[in-house]
């Protein structure tokens, strides 16, 4: 029997946008809504089994795949000047090859913070090697204009070239083995920062008081040669106080660097937006259990992934006020809340 690779990939996809959380539930999912899909002309002769969709999703090429969905987010989306774009790592825990549990698969993902987009995402076999993924990630994105923020392990020379080759501007933490920059951030801020006073925010609330200053100083500030970071002009320190009743206080410093001139309010709003990322991962984690899906074989963790990134922007395109997971289920029940979703997902990330 022939197949509709269409067909196969659309029916995963509404599947996955009603919770669908393997191959089996896939199946069940078109079979359940033969009907709907048999009104929109697929699936008219026969639907595969789930080992048959499982081989089919499993065999696409995985890059090709993710060509394909930036290319798409390319068509619907404009980062407008200055949009934070997120790029963080999440392991995929339920990836491994029950023979090597080292095998398990780390995705990099792009998200455009303000609009709660994923716009790509690469494989990469261990979390070690995010910083010879995400220079391939970068040159695949159309990012012009954008403020690219990633964490400590990715402030590398050859990822700020890269992301200042694409026409975008970088914000960059700087890890504590950095070396001379490290101890070159920490010097500036330490002679002059304690008679500036920037960008300041609190938040209280259940015992707890917790406190950031934001601090901009021109990258002239720094002692040393740092010419190899292409563009640098700011450095940042935001300073965090925490305290919650009963435990000790905490003060932690974190440091920065950017291609950009920025003010302080503008690089803690940055640094603040990045973590947009980390609420992102939490909904695949808690709201689509995307570590409870025990697929290895081939290609299939990664392209389902795609396909969890794809359902996750339409999810968050449909207006109404339920949740991820309320939308999931009434996608599940009734095929207009899906028709909705589809069409907002569309409609949605067009206009942004």
């Amino acid at each position: 029997m022939t197949y509709c690779l269409f067909e196969v990939l659309f029916g995963s996809l509404c599947a996955v946008i009603a919770g669908a959380k393997g191959w089996f539930d896939i199946r069940e999912y078109i079979l359940g809504r033969h009907d709907w899909f048999a009104h929109n002309n697929m699936f008219l002769n026969d639907i595969p089994v789930d080992d048959t969709i499982a081989r089919i999703i499993s065999t696409i090429e995985p890059k090709q795949f993710q060509e394909c969905f930036i290319n798409w987010m390319f068509s619907v989306h404009t980062l407008t000047e200055g949009q934070v774009v997120a790029i963080d790592g999440k392991t995929l825990r339920g990836s491994y090859n029950r023979e090597d549990r080292a095998s398990t698969i780390h995705m990099i993902s792009a998200y455009a913070s303000s609009n709660k987009l994923v716009l790509g995402q690469l494989k990469t076999e261990q979390k070690s090697n995010e910083i010879t993924v995400i220079p391939e990630l970068i040159r695949m994105l159309d990012i012009k204009g954008a403020l690219v923020t990633i964490d400590a392990m990715a402030c590398q020379t050859k990822i700020a070239k890269a992301i200042v080759d694409k026409d975008a501007d970088y914000l960059l933490a700087v890890k504590s083995s950095q070396g001379k920059l490290r101890i070159a951030v920490e010097k500036a801020f330490a002679a002059e920062c304690s008679s500036v006073a920037d960008d300041i925010t609190f938040e209280k609330g259940h015992g707890r008081i917790e406190s950031r200053q934001c601090y901009v100083f021109g990258s002239d500030k720094l002692e040393g040669n740092f010419s190899r970071w292409k563009g640098l002009k700011s450095i940042v320190m935001v300073e965090k106080f925490h305290f919650v009743k009963g435990k000790k206080l905490d003060l932690e410093y974190r440091y920065y660097i950017s291609s950009k001139e920025l003010t302080a309010e503008q690089a803690a709003s940055a640094v603040r937006e990045h973590w947009g990322i980390e609420s992102m991962h939490w909904v695949l984690d808690v709201s689509m259990n995307e570590d409870a899906w025990q697929i290895y074989k081939d290609h299939g963790a990664e392209n389902l992934a795609c396909l969890r990134h794809m359902s996750l922007n339409m999810l968050r395109a449909e207006p109404t006020k339920l949740s991820i997971v309320g939308k999931q289920k009434c996608c599940m029940m009734n095929t207009s809340m899906l028709e909705a979703v589809l069409s907002a997902g569309f409609s949605e990330m067009a206009k942004n």
